[in-house]
């Protein structure tokens, strides 16, 4: 229809012909009735050889003896020669034999309808084409960091088992299950972790145990409770830290990593959890439980009374150690949240009220009496996540949904 390339101006003309005509019958009136009018310059035939107007697109329908369309006429002329063209058209008054009527409409810029496009597409663009460019100052450094800290992962032992930079060196060690473990700890700054890679504890890593002081650390899942189960049977450790019931060690944020390393607790009260009798123990923890045990319990004599005079300030955060302690030997109990604040503290002996109007808050609870199946029960109901107690007697259902901390009489 028109030259894309030099194409300014599209003149949009009307017509009305009373009776039926052509395509070449119109065409042929265009020439015929605009030829010498404007003279030279402006002659269309000449125009349109020189390429300054384009082909000239009738667009025509006969219906009911009368002849109706639109014919399109393509311009490279400024707008004042346009306006001419156009106008002169307006004085076709018959085409072929029939009585005309020629309309200028409109003239369109067609350098204004590509800026409309160019717009419309440029914001298109704009939205879904480009990719994220925006810059994270802490996202660069984190982006440096990780690779530094990826590229300093080594192994130690004839096993050669995934181990952070300073393990060999470091007074304390943290177990856990695989290399990406041990990655994910090293992104976040934590260079003393070392990897046991399945159930088999390898040889290097019980070794390490028995040098220095240890904390496992597991997936919050059944095969983590596995190996820590195996590691609890042929290594010394120290402590454990609990992750997140179904939460991964390599999936924690900075914040749960150090949130649940700062809550880690001594191994003697999860050891029962474990082993339902003394007897399933190896005979050096069972030996080192109940030293621990007779220990614990010359040093409650001496403390006792010291303890009741100055109990702990409650109002900032604690671990759970802490709370175990401050609880142990006082009767009382206290229903924790994530962050192991007191959400409520009441009596031992009134911790069944307490729990039918506790609220949502509360996910833990640790107090100083014995728990039967019935209390278990009722806070499994309230959808506690652990419990810490002085013991628990005649547990037949043990739900998976709650850990089961003994703190010893």
């Amino acid at each position: 229809m028109y030259s894309p390339d030099t194409t300014k101006y599209l003149i949009h003309i009307s017509l009305a012909a009373e009776g039926v005509v052509e395509k070449p019958d119109v065409v042929g009136a265009i020439f015929g009735q605009t030829e010498g009018l404007l003279g030279e310059d402006l002659d269309l035939r000449d125009l349109q050889r020189t390429g300054r107007v384009g082909r000239i697109d009738v667009q025509i329908t006969s219906k009911k003896g009368e002849t109706k369309g639109e014919i399109l006429i393509s311009t490279s002329l400024d707008r004042a020669e346009t306006a001419i063209l156009a106008a002169s058209l307006e004085t076709i008054d018959r085409v072929g034999p029939c009585v005309a009527h020629v309309t200028v409409e409109s003239i369109e810029d067609i350098r204004v309808s590509k800026r409309k496009k160019i717009v419309e597409r440029a914001k298109e663009i704009l939205i879904d084409r480009f990719e994220d460019g925006t810059i994270d100052s802490d996202e660069l450094l984190d982006d440096v960091r990780q690779t530094l800290r990826i590229e300093k992962i080594g192994t130690i032992g004839e096993e050669r088992v995934p181990a952070g930079p300073n393990v060999l060196d470091s007074d304390a060690i943290i177990i856990v299950e695989g290399r990406a473990d041990v990655l994910n700890l090293l992104r976040y700054g934590i260079k003393n972790a070392v990897a046991v890679e399945g159930t088999n504890i390898p040889k290097s890593v019980v070794d390490l145990c028995e040098k220095k002081t240890t904390t496992a650390f597991f997936d919050g899942d059944r095969g983590g409770e596995l190996i820590l189960r195996e590691l609890l049977q042929v290594a010394d450790i120290d402590f454990v830290a609990f992750s997140p019931k179904g939460k991964s060690v390599e999936d924690m944020t900075r914040k749960e990593v150090i949130k649940t390393l700062r809550n880690k607790v001594p191994v003697e009260y999860v050891r029962d959890q474990y082993f339902e009798t003394s007897t399933e123990l190896p005979a050096d923890l069972r030996i080192s439980r109940a030293s621990s045990d007779s220990e614990d319990a010359s040093e409650r004599k001496g403390k006792v009374s010291s303890t009741a005079k100055r109990p702990r300030d409650t109002s900032g955060p604690l671990s759970l150690k802490e709370h175990i302690e401050d609880v142990k030997g006082q009767n009382m109990a206290r229903f924790l949240n994530d962050d192991l604040t007191v959400v409520r503290e009441v009596r031992s002996d009134e911790v069944e009220k307490a729990i039918e109007t506790l609220d949502s808050s509360a996910t833990g609870l640790v107090v100083d009496r014995p728990v039967d199946q019935k209390l278990l029960d009722r806070i499994v109901g309230k959808g506690l996540s652990y419990v810490a107690a002085r013991d628990f007697k005649g547990i037949i259902k043990r739900p998976l949904s709650i850990r089961l901390l003994k703190m010893g009489s």
